[in-house]
């Protein structure tokens, strides 16, 4: 079984393949170069410049022998000695084949090490294609679970076992992944749509109700629990949002954002110049509203600067709260987190408000960062990246 699986077309074999291939023709090349100049070369000792071979006179024959040295009646004598090499020509051979001028073995070698290191190069490049192609389909899932388009799905006709059976493998942990979080969105949708309707009726009774204090703690209870279910839906919503991506004016979207706020009596402030990117305009929109809300409701005010840079733009909301303890500034991204000292009916929120935001903004390929002014106060710094079509 596994040599059937080693002889099909699977990694194992195209590597031994390309090497074997790589070896054996580098051998073969270097030694057909090799041969070549070899033969084109003077004969060894006849070289410009290389000093003559001597040359000694012929023995007469030895009496009482017939013959030459090597033939018939040749018993060996004092004087009988072997023969002189000759080459093809008359002429006195070369080296024996083994021994190589320097230059000639520095050719030989370099013509191997090319043709292996070449090898080398395209097999690197072959194999690791695939694991290119898985290592983009999995930043592509990041962003597609929950949406309505679906998951993009990899090839699993082409390539080799290996990476045939990978494709096949990411492709059912996709769909599975996919399936799962459509069946939690739409859970958590049904039942924050079913509990508006009691909630509603128990907010009219109270309000019916005689003036009392613990009546309108009640209500105020009631009202917190429905903006918690509206930013719950939301947040469904918004992750399974199609809409599409095009070149967008930062510095529009946020300044009709701030002016619709300033015509509300909202201590807001903006500044900046026309910056475009590649991004989904709407859900841009929320995010910087998030931005603000939270400003407005921890920092009294909200001061909101754009800035155009080569490579990227910057999107910056500073207030002049209390600002977050510098061990929270991660976990306030997470949901439901709220810092300690929000947790009252006045500034509490609903905790989804930067989870919701920084998701929207990684959707969008940028980054969202909270860093404590030294003047005091937090800041809100978000990057998002320009593209060749947004410039």
């Amino acid at each position: 079984m596994k040599l059937k699986r080693w002889l099909g077309d699977t990694l194992f074999r195209r590597l031994f393949i390309l090497m074997w291939v790589a070896l054996v023709g580098s051998h073969v090349v270097a030694y057909s170069v090799v041969s070549l100049l070899r033969t084109e070369l003077p004969p060894h000792g006849s070289e410009a410049g290389g000093p003559p071979l001597p040359t000694f006179p012929s023995l007469p024959p030895t009496p009482g022998f017939q013959g030459g040295p090597g033939e018939p009646g040749d018993h060996g004598g004092p004087f009988s000695e072997p023969p002189p090499p000759h080459g093809e020509d008359g002429g006195h051979a070369g080296p024996p084949m083994g021994a190589l001028p320097t230059g000639l073995l520095v050719l030989d070698y370099g013509v191997r090490l090319l043709i292996i290191g070449l090898a080398a190069w395209l097999g690197a490049r072959w194999l690791s294609r695939p694991m290119q192609t898985l290592a983009a389909a999995s930043r592509a899932l990041t962003a597609s679970l929950g949406q309505e388009p679906g998951i993009s799905k990899l090839d699993d006709t082409e390539g080799t076992t290996e990476v045939r059976e990978t494709a096949r493998v990411f492709n059912d942990m996709a769909r599975r992944l996919s399936e799962q979080f459509r069946a939690r969105g739409l859970m958590v949708a049904a039942l924050s749509h079913d509990l508006r309707t009691p909630l509603t009726r128990m907010r009219l009774r109270m309000v019916s109700l005689p003036d009392d204090p613990l009546v309108e703690r009640c209500v105020s209870d009631i009202r917190e629990m429905n903006e918690l279910i509206d930013s719950a839906l939301q947040m469904f919503r918004d992750s399974g949002s199609t809409e599409p991506f095009q070149n967008t004016d930062v510095c529009s979207v946020v300044q009709s954002l701030t002016d619709d706020l300033l015509e509300q009596g909202q201590p807001v402030t903006f500044s900046g110049s026309a910056a475009v990117v590649r991004a989904q305009p709407v859900l841009l929109r929320r995010v910087v509203s998030n931005l603000v809300s939270n400003a407005l409701r921890y920092g009294q005010r909200a001061d909101v600067w754009v800035q155009s840079h080569a490579h990227h733009v910057r999107i910056v909301v500073d207030d002049v709260g209390p600002g977050i303890p510098s061990s929270q500034l991660e976990a306030v991204f997470q949901p439901f987190y709220r810092v300690e000292s929000s947790r009252n009916r006045d500034t509490g929120g609903t905790g989804l408000g930067l989870y919701i935001a920084r998701d929207l903004i990684v959707r969008q390929g940028g980054t969202l960062t909270l860093l404590n002014r030294p003047e005091g106060g937090l800041r809100a710094e978000v990057l998002l990246p320009r593209g060749p079509a947004s410039r």
